[in-house]
């Protein structure tokens, strides 16, 4: 398989368009636990969820579902035990029901030599399909109705017909009559029955569509000196909201804006809020072209969403980035060398991928490392947290069906992490005195591709 993979020391947040499995790799207390949740595609639905543990102690791991706010946060049901692995004992696998859409967490016990601790992982669930009926099992369906339909009204009118004779005696035309119309008029109530009961289907399946996830777009429009205008707009689910933000890493919206189809141009930046849903960006010296637009936002109850547009742009002359904002160039995408590992960085510095010889696969959680090298080749020193985070990747597919902003600690955003802070008390990072010039990130490539 081969990647596309833009990296910068200095991307903050999290995001993902078409890649909808949660990573998360934490310390519960005193064991490291990777976490992989897939939630499901409908809802209610059955998440399956996969744990490997980097402590070799860990006896048994135990998961319950709970809602991340709210004061259903807080009355856990019985936890669900995962089944270790035959033949990795420090892997565990099992699943759980998300019984409605909106904000979860997946509370995570864990139990072994150090003792018992818990781990908080945030996941946001939403039916993004509606399962059809396999095209056999309707079939099957439909035949034993119409059997029973028939059975129905034969056996009404036999019980209005002949069933009334005594024994030995033969129907007459009377009789017959009677039965006919009986039957007639039953086939009449049950085909009302039939046409109401699809009625009702039909109303629930539409209910159903209109909680298929719909994701806020953004409207994108250039105004004068070099002002980017932004708006969210809400195609229409459920009683979402556009005025409920959340800061995370201090900013409502992390916007990426990635110039396409080439891919070799790449800002980080963030809007300032105008309105309840709009915003607006100071633009930074850039070339004429086409450029893709991912907005990066979580709501109050911690459900994060990944805004998107694409716009064109003339040729900017606008102000040098400051704050938080940040920029990077690559290759070409037709002129990538998919097998690189190392990304030339400014003063000399670079930026090597440790890939080993393996072949990467879909649906599969990995570590992705990355050092970074001072000119000598040596690690760098002086490294520097970036809005608290030691490092920062975001994965882009090159037909822009995946996008994926993912930190050292997974895919999940800090605004989500910190509403589970209470459930999940040994959150965080390990701060050194002097910041390794390493950095590792737990994600999983939801399908192949480039």
């Amino acid at each position: 398989m081969r990647l596309l993979t833009a990296l910068l020391l200095a991307v903050p947040l999290w995001a993902h368009v078409g890649s909808p499995d949660v990573f998360y790799e934490a310390m519960a207390g005193p064991y490291r636990l990777l976490v992989t949740i897939r939630p499901p595609q409908v809802i209610p639905g059955v998440a399956g969820i996969e744990i490997r543990s980097a402590t070799p102690n860990v006896r048994r791991l135990r998961v319950t579902p709970l809602t991340l706010t709210g004061p259903a946060a807080k009355l856990a049901p019985v936890p669900d035990d995962l089944e270790p692995s035959k033949d990795d004992p420090q892997f565990f696998t099992g699943s759980l029901w998300f019984m409605a859409v909106g904000s979860w967490q997946v509370r995570v016990q864990a139990d072994g030599t150090e003792g018992p601790a818990t781990l908080a992982v945030p996941v946001p669930a939403a039916s993004t399909r509606v399962l059809g009926m396999q095209r056999g099992l309707g079939g099957i369906l439909m035949a034993l109705g119409a059997v029973l339909f028939l059975g129905l009204v034969t056996i009404i009118g036999a019980a209005s017909g002949e069933a009334q004779l005594a024994p030995g005696l033969e129907t007459n035309p009377g009789l017959r009559r009677r039965a006919r119309i009986t039957m007639a008029v039953t086939a009449m109530i049950l085909a009302g029955v039939v046409w109401l009961g699809s009625r009702w289907w039909h109303s629930e399946a539409g209910n159903y569509a209109h909680r298929i996830f719909k994701p806020l777009t953004l409207k994108a429009e250039l105004q004068p000196r070099n002002r980017l205008a932004l708006t969210l707009e809400d195609p229409g689910w459920l009683t979402r909201r556009t005025d409920d933000l959340l800061p995370d890493h201090g900013h409502l919206m992390h916007l990426y804006l990635i110039r396409i189809p080439e891919m070799d141009l790449v800002w980080h930046l963030h809007p300032e809020r105008g309105g309840d849903s709009s915003f607006t960006q100071a633009l930074p010296a850039m070339p004429a072209g086409r450029y893709a637009l991912y907005g990066d936002i979580v709501h109050a109850n911690g459900f994060p969403e990944t805004a998107t547009a694409v716009v064109d742009l003339p040729q900017l002359s606008g102000e040098p980035l400051a704050g938080d904002d940040a920029g990077g160039s690559g290759p070409p995408i037709t002129k990538a060398d998919y097998n690189s590992v190392v990304a030339p960085l400014s003063g000399g510095y670079k930026m090597v991928w440790e890939r080993d010889s393996q072949p990467l696969h879909a649906r599969r959680p990995y570590e992705f490392r990355f050092r970074v090298e001072d000119p000598s080749g040596r690690p760098a020193g002086n490294m520097e947290l970036y809005m608290g985070m030691t490092g920062h990747a975001a994965f882009v597919s090159a037909d822009r069906s995946v996008f994926a902003h993912v930190h050292p600690s997974g895919s999940v955003p800090m605004a989500a992490l910190d509403l589970a802070a209470e459930a999940d008390p040994h959150r965080g990072h390990m701060m050194h005195a002097e910041l390794p010039a390493q950095v590792v990130f737990p994600y999983g490539l939801p399908r192949p591709g480039n």
